[in-house]
Order: structure tokens, then sequence, then C-alpha cells
């Protein structure tokens, strides 16, 4: 396997020279470009697994090429939303330093595969994801579940995750300037949102189940003019939250969230963090960053982004890429050359 330049380690390399930048200089901007190549090579090596029922070995392919392709990003990365502890994932694990240790500093929130289970059944809605904001800006938390609101940018200011399901869709919808049932909801299919459902489906809105793909449902909720779905509502993952919100924010959408512990020792474990586990997290408590960078890439064909086609020597992958300073989204199709990806590095050609 050809190997690239070895990422940046602070306590085993020299320090780099530091450059000065300004926010949104031009040098920043490239780094969105950068992602799409992150996200592409991580959904190319997670594609040959599509539909074979091996959810480890095509998270593991994904992992694999997202932390390579990092390595080569011009940038100070810390993980903070990652494959978990170091103790539990030896690649990708909170705390990590990655990118060539170059200016800017920012935290890392990565997502090889935000539904696993999705690409594993080839089933639609598999994305590559990652994002990143200034040091310091994203919501961190050792509790695995958050309850999740999320809507687009003309219903941002008037969700409130306190009040009632009902109340809730009757603000989007005058927002929207529609009925609330015009409006669809997308729920994650679990059955702690048995009630959920039913309040759904009595205030006369329509619902889209998922079975996974908790962030890839926070951007189409976001994204209602392209999507067709107009409200996130339920629990789901609390790292996966904190990506939709970097997506969101770029996007100008409106999100709310609440913790969602499961046990008592989980609420202590909350509480333990110095955080309030019945406390409201705004979209700013989530994503604090001005300078948010958001890509991702369809592993399997799903309503955001077409999955990966693989033609022989080349591969086809969507993707989208946006940043919150400028509010621009960016969808890129591209064509790989896989003979010179293989010879330059395998994994990123999806060659297991």
């Amino acid at each position: 396997m050809a190997s690239g330049p070895a990422a940046y380690d602070p306590e085993t390399m020299p320090p780099r020279s530091p450059r000065s930048r300004d926010l949104g200089t031009p040098i920043d901007r490239n780094l969105a470009l950068e992602l799409v190549r992150v996200t592409e090579g991580a959904a190319m090596a997670a594609g040959r697994y599509m539909g074979r029922n091996n959810k480890e070995e095509a998270d593991q392919a994904a992992v694999d090429s997202m932390r390579r392709s990092l390595g080569f990003v011009d940038m100070d990365g810390e993980v903070v939303i990652g494959e978990g502890e170091k103790d539990e994932a030896p690649m990708l694990y909170i705390g990590e330093r990655v990118g060539n240790g170059n200016p800017p500093q920012v935290d890392v929130a990565v997502d090889p595969i935000d539904g696993t289970r999705l690409v594993a059944r080839g089933l639609p809605g598999g994305i590559s994801t990652v994002a990143l904001a200034e040091r310091g800006t994203l919501f961190h938390t050792h509790c695995a579940y958050m309850e999740k609101l999320i809507v687009g940018p003309k219903a941002a200011r008037v969700i409130d995750i306190t009040d009632s399901v009902a109340v809730n869709l009757r603000r989007i919808a005058r927002a929207e300037g529609r009925s609330v049932e015009d409006l669809t909801v997308v729920v994650l299919d679990r059955d702690r949102h048995d009630r959920l459902l039913r309040d759904i489906r009595a205030a006369g809105a329509r619902v889209k189940l998922i079975m996974d793909g908790d962030v890839a449902a926070g951007l189409m909720a976001a994204m209602e003019h392209r999507t067709g779905i107009d409200v996130l509502m339920g629990i789901g993952g609390a790292p996966e939250a904190v990506l939709a919100a970097c997506a969101v924010k770029c996007l100008g959408g409106g999100m709310q969230g609440r913790l969602w512990p499961r046990d008592d020792g989980e609420r202590a474990v909350v509480r333990h963090e110095g955080k309030d586990p019945d406390a409201v997290v705004g979209l700013d408590d989530l994503c604090a960053g001005e300078n948010v960078f958001f890509a991702a890439t369809g592993i399997t064909d799903g309503e955001l982004l077409e999955g990966v086609r693989f033609r022989g020597d080349t591969a086809e992958t969507h993707s989208l890429v946006m940043r919150s300073y400028s509010g621009t989204t960016r969808y890129v199709e591209a064509q790989h050359d896989l003979t010179r990806l293989r010879q330059r590095a395998p994994a990123e050609a999806g060659v297991s």
C-alpha cells in the first residue's frame, strides 16, 4: 500500500512556521474542497461493502481512508466527535490530532459512515461526513443520546423544544406559509418514539420514518426546499447532533436539543461534565464557531445525495460542501480514475 506523509504530531515533530490568517481568507476557503476529498475517499472505500452485510468491515474501510486523507489537510485539528475514546478506537478517537499541523487550529467532527446499517444492507441514505470549526467551539459530551428539533431557515426562530409537538408544528407551518397538513416530519423508527409519532399524526402532519442516518435526516430537514422534509423530531445520537448542527449553521437553519440520559449513571456523567441534563441546548451551544465547514458524500443512493457508482476504471461520487462564513453550499459531482488512485493509495479507490 502506498503511504503518504505522516500526520503532524506535535510531540515528535518540530512546530511548523506559523502563518497568520484572518477569518475568511482564501487559504481558509480551500479547506472546503480538501474536506470533500476526505469524504469522497471514505465513501468510495465504504461503497465496496454496500449490501455485503458487514458493518464492521465497511466502517473500518471508511475510517482508514478518512484518517489517511485528514493527514494531508492543511490544518491543526483535534478530533472532538469521532469513533470513541482512545482505548476503544485506534483511529479517529476523541482527542486525536489530525492534519499537517499548520494553522488554523480547529475542532474536527467525523462520522465516516452515517448509517452503517444502511450501507451494510444496501439501503438508501448512507453518507460519509466531516465538519470543522474553530478550536474549542464544538459541543462534547459522553451522553450517547440527545432529543433534537431541526428546521430550515424560515422557521429557525420559532421552535421551542420544551413546547408541545402540536404547538411547534403550528409555528413552523405559519413561518413556512403553509398548513400543518403540508409539513413532513422525519423521525427515527424506534419504539421510544411511539408517543411522538402519535402526537405528530394527531396534529395532522405527515411522517417519514427512517431506519438510520441521523446526520442525513438533520440535513434534509434544514434543506426543506430541496428534500421536501420540513422538520426533524425525536431522540438520536448526541455526536450526530453536533455534526448536524454544523450543517444547520452553514444553512442558516434552526436547531434545539436536550441530552437524553438513559439512566441515573448517565445523568451522573452529564453532571460530572458540568452540564445540566435537562437544559435546552441551542444551535450556538452545539456549534459556537463562526467559520464552520461541513462536507458529505453519498455512499448509497438517497434523497439528499446519490451513492458511489463504480464503472470499471472509474468511480462517480456526489457530494455537498458548505461553509457558514459565506453561506455557500456547493454540490460536487466527481469522476475518479481508479487506476491512478490505486497507484497512490489503494484504500482511496475502494480497494479491499
